[in-house]
């Protein structure tokens, strides 16, 4: 099926959500206006729609193919990255010192879900390029910059990150690998990793790995892991590729999905090189027995990367099932017996399709609320602002992370209902977002690794303020919205979700107002769990960790439930008395949705992580050996 980028819906949000016009005042971004946004993000869905949409299925029966340590890519993956690179899409949200276009994050985010939903595979290689150009930013030798940072924005190389080992998994103080320093200040890398995404490929002419690995005299666990650049060619100094590194792909894994993305098993140090023996040659990046601390500013970004991973593939599932729930003829009207129907004009249909809706825009705004957080704290004037928007963007990876992909899944298989039987039959397509969907949760942390973060560093560490602060923000927003209820709905001036000045006047008092009590009821939810976590934690940390998924879903679930608040009051806001266009109507729909049947989760959710303690004695009892 088709795919079309959601423009209307991500400009409502970046205009009255994300805060574009304050996130375009910033210094360093005068040159971007409204219009250049709006132009950037229309030329990205005309891209994607045309160049990689129609290879997602493409990619999906054909796959990358391994043959003697190369990775051919299906066809027109090469051509597509190609353009894809010509258009400077790799560098949209990178400094111009290196040839990126300076883009805010909060407009390099919706470019990233297009390119996402589109074609999830396709997508992961410029993504964890992106990573490494933001590790080698803020972490890399000038010359390390200088020499990799150029061609890799170009598209003319690409980049990954080198943690999993089979004896490691997750567990990062178990990396083996080992870096031996060299008379030249190189170092020789040798070791092996796996699931390593797009480690081998022929969309580009090289593949710069970035690698944890240990030197001889480190010591043990995280603190003595070291971070190097590991290129799969060598390069002379005028920048041309030279011998090739010792850097093998073994083999390549037989996925559940997302097939035509190169999941590979890389060996360091096998003598398959042009570079003599003794391993890979590396550049160790920054000082000795940093690596972990500098690879987390990759994983945060690609951590961030892979929520709107999950935002992508909901948005193409939803688009999926819509189309076909508005073509398949089955069943009667429920009131009128004798008139067959579309399966959209059912309840149960509907409510599937209104979930699914909710619950990726719910997410798709949270995300970029996030993003605008991420360039506040980097330019905003106002130090105390910086501060707390690095706090705040902090604070939401982690949900973003887990949220949206667990989310993710949930759409997918929604989708795949709203199918039926042919849901369950490749040729629909269903089931390849549903199979695409699934490594979501997993990779680059899985969802538990996510809420440990959330309950370990984002809340313990901090005493809970940051999710105070949240909690008083989202009282603000609930005061607002039950003043315009008991108003009729009417917005005066200072009032919606974003623009200060506006009048005007709409019905949906009684619309704000189921919001308001589902919102408010699901704010006591969430204050009642960060109590319980900061006052539980020391006493009983296993009833805390085992609800720290429940922790942070339930976070997801109001925080994304706070921007759907916000959103009804912008379309109330936005919208003229008595009547409304399409899209302002059916968002307004979609919020109120989310609160009578999303909302409600947080509840349940809280219940289960107040009763930690019963919960985690039955817990150890039914996986004792």
């Amino acid at each position: 099926m088709a795919f079309s980028a959601p423009i209307q819906d991500i400009l409502f949000v970046l205009d009255e959500l994300a805060d574009l016009p304050g996130v375009l005042a910033l210094p360093g971004f005068e040159d971007c206006s409204r219009d250049l946004v709006q132009a950037v993000l229309e030329e990205n869905g005309k891209f994607v729609e045309q160049a990689l949409a129609p290879l997602n299925r493409v990619g999906d029966r054909v796959s990358a193919q391994w043959a003697d340590g190369t990775v051919t890519m299906p066809a027109g993956f090469a051509k597509a990255f190609h353009e894809f690179a010509a258009a400077g899409w790799q560098g949209l949200q990178h400094d111009t010192k290196w040839g990126g276009q300076g883009l805010p994050k909060l407009v390099g985010a919706p470019a990233s879900e297009n390119l996402n939903a589109a074609n999830l595979s396709f997508s992961l290689c410029p993504l964890l390029t992106d990573g490494v150009i933001e590790a080698l930013t803020r972490v890399g030798s000038p010359e390390q910059q200088s020499a990799f940072m150029p061609p890799l924005l170009q598209g003319r190389w690409t980049g990954t990150m080198n943690l999993t080992e089979p004896q490691a998994g997750s567990d990062l103080a178990r990396v083996a690998a080992k870096a031996v320093r060299q008379d030249d200040g190189t170092y020789r890398i040798s070791g092996q990793k796996i699931f390593i995404t797009y480690g081998e490929h022929d969309l580009a002419e090289n593949i710069v790995h970035l690698v944890l690995a240990r030197t001889p005299d480190a010591p043990a666990g995280v603190k003595g892991i070291s971070l190097f650049i590991v290129p799969k060619f060598l390069t002379a100094q005028d920048g041309s590729l030279g011998a090739r590194n010792d850097v093998w792909c073994a083999s390549i894994e037989h996925k559940l999905g997302i097939h035509a993305s190169p999941t590979a098993v890389l060996l360091y140090g096998a003598g398959k090189g042009e570079v003599g023996e003794g391993g890979a040659v590396g550049y160790l990046v920054g000082e000795e027995t940093h690596g972990l601390e500098y690879m987390f500013i990759m994983m945060n970004a690609a951590r961030f990367a892979v929520g709107l991973q999950g935002i992508a593939v909901s948005e193409r599932a939803l688009q999926q099932a819509q189309a076909y729930a508005a073509e398949r003829v089955q069943g009667q009207a429920l009131d009128n017996p004798g008139r067959s129907v579309t399966i959209d004009q059912h309840p149960d249909v509907q409510r599937m399709l209104a979930s699914m809706r909710a619950l990726t825009e719910s997410a798709r705004a949270l995300a970029y609320c996030a993003a605008g957080a991420r360039d506040k704290s980097l330019r905003h004037p106002d130090e105390r602002e910086r501060a707390w928007n690095q706090a705040l963007f902090d604070y939401l990876v982690p949900i973003v992370k887990g949220f949206s992909t667990e989310n993710a899944v949930e759409v997918a298989s929604l989708g795949v209902q709203v199918h039926g039987g042919m849901g369950f039959i490749e040729e629909t397509g269903a089931a390849q977002h549903y199979r695409d969907a699934r490594i979501l949760p997993i990779y680059e942390g899985t969802t538990a690794i996510q809420a440990n973060d959330l309950v370990g560093r984002k809340t313990l560490r901090d005493g809970g303020k940051v999710a105070a602060e949240l909690a008083r923000r989202m009282r603000a927003t609930l005061a607002e919205l039950q003043a315009q209820a008991d108003s009729g709905g009417r917005s005066g001036p200072g009032t919606g979700a974003s623009a200060a000045g506006a009048t005007g006047a709409v019905s949906g008092s009684g619309e704000l107002a189921l919001i308001a009590r589902r919102f408010e009821a699901a704010i006591q939810a969430y204050e009642q769990a960060v109590a319980y976590v900061l006052d539980t934690a020391s006493k009983e940390p296993r009833a805390v960790y085992l609800g720290s998924v429940p922790y942070l879903m339930l976070s997801g679930f109001v925080l994304a439930g706070w921007q759907m608040a916000r959103a009804a009051l912008a379309c109330c806001r936005i919208m003229p008395s008595g009547a409304g266009d399409a899209f302002h109507a059916r968002k307004l729909a979609s919020c109120v949705f989310y609160a009578a049947y999303i909302l409600p989760r947080t509840q349940a959710l809280a219940t289960a992580i107040l009763e930690g303690d019963g919960a985690a004695n039955a817990a150890l009892v039914i996986c004792k050996k």
